[in-house]
């Protein structure tokens, strides 16, 4: 699958007006903010030691939505699930279009993924061993992007969830994330809210950095969960559950606290430039 993805770091971009996202020159306030907890229920996600993503991302996901709700009057919040369920990939951005919502945002924990070597084994005979690469660390945000050859396990990971959905090409207009082919599709998606959605990328990247996480940036790849979203739209990674530390950092409460802190902050900061 080493074709047709890639990602583009983002941190030299600026838009026409990096402070502005409204360009229109009207009036307009932010009034409606989906939040997509990822995966869910038969989709775990990403696995750590002693917690699954699914779980880490709703907690976060639920935390953040009441905290907007409490501090950002007339701002509603809708979650594409409340619950252990699994909306399909191509459900969550439809939420968001339903409810002509303002920004998508859909909360993950990275992995560091696994390295194989050849081993002997108590017999003599070499097998492959994979083991779990705990090292890797930090926050990205993702934004939608077609791209070229280059690192994209991301991108295969999350997309990987459309498999276990029934009758996935129909659902994704004849996607398949199993043929490196496919992903040709994102090509032909206008993107209409790319600088947006950098822009709001980079604030939540800004914040995570002042909270002396390690910075992976913002980066652009091509991820079905953000394809059909009408709006400024953003896939977060939180921390890497493969490492104990960020783990545990993810899971603990003050953990939880300063990662909603963050992504509130980020969101925040887009808005007051939203409504100015």
């Amino acid at each position: 699958m080493a074709i047709c993805l890639s990602v583009i770091v983002l941190a030299s971009f600026t838009p026409k007006d990096p402070q502005n996202p409204n360009q229109s020159g009207t009036v307009k306030k932010m009034r409606t903010i989906v939040l997509d907890a990822g995966h869910g229920g038969h989709d775990s996600g990403a696995v750590g030691r002693v917690s699954k993503e699914k779980d880490i991302a709703l907690q976060v996901a639920l935390k953040l939505g009441k905290r907007i709700e409490q501090e950002l009057p007339g701002v509603k919040v809708v979650y594409t699930r409340k619950t252990d369920i699994y909306p399909k990939l191509y459900e969550r951005p439809a939420i968001a279009n339903k409810h002509n919502a303002d920004l998508f945002i859909s909360i993950h924990c990275n992995s560091g993924g696994t390295t194989s070597r050849r081993v002997k084994n108590s017999r003599g005979k070499y097998v492959t061993q994979k083991t779990l690469n705990t090292s890797a660390a930090g926050t990205e945000t993702l934004v939608l992007g077609f791209s070229r050859t280059g690192q994209q396990d991301v991108a295969i990971r999350e997309n990987a969830s459309i498999l276990m959905e029934e009758n996935y090409k129909e659902n994704y207009g004849g996607f398949d994330p199993k043929d490196p082919s496919s992903y040709i599709i994102f090509s032909l998606i206008k993107r209409k809210y790319r600088e947006q959605s950098i822009r709001l990328a980079s604030y939540m990247q800004d914040q995570f950095k002042g909270s002396n996480r390690t910075d992976r940036g913002v980066k652009e790849q091509s991820l079905a969960v953000l394809a059909t979203a009408g709006m400024p739209a953003v896939l977060t990674e939180i921390g890497f559950i493969s490492n104990p530390e960020e783990e545990r950092y993810m899971n603990s409460a003050a953990g939880q606290e300063a990662i909603v802190t963050d992504l509130f902050n980020a969101i925040n900061t887009y808005r007051k430039a939203f409504e100015r």
